[in-house]
């Protein structure tokens, strides 16, 4: 069973995290609307972090939907990936998914994601 909780130790909180995993990404997944970038975590648990600016979500209603939902996603989808960094970039137009397309794209996002981290993971043993 997953952890229901999302403590501090899930989370990248300085601005030294975040540069870290913007300046050094090795995996990427690119998708329409969200840009995601990780590095392996320096810890034994994968923790996220959002960049998403007013510029490309008007509205703080939405940038919080969209905070939780992939909080929520992340939640329960931790167990299943090796211990990485990830920061989720928004682009244009995310706002107008709704929460069920939005996890589809995440979904979608992970799935490259864990594909990327287990095979670079494999060629290094």
């Amino acid at each position: 069973m997953t952890e229901q909780r999302f403590p501090p130790t899930a989370r990248l909180l300085t601005p030294a995290d975040f540069k870290a995993v913007m300046d050094n990404a090795v995996f990427k997944s690119n998708l329409n609307q969200l840009l995601l970038l990780a590095i392996p975590s320096t810890t034994q648990r994968s923790r996220i972090g959002f960049v998403i600016a007013r510029k490309k979500v008007k509205r703080a209603l939405d940038r919080n939907r969209i905070k939780r939902v992939c909080r929520d996603h992340f939640r329960h989808h931790q167990a299943d990936f090796p211990a990485l960094d990830i920061v989720y970039l928004a682009r244009q137009n995310l706002q107008t998914l709704d929460n069920a397309a939005l996890r589809t794209l995440l979904d979608d996002g992970f799935r490259q994601l864990k594909r990327k981290a287990e095979k670079q993971l494999k060629v290094a043993t």
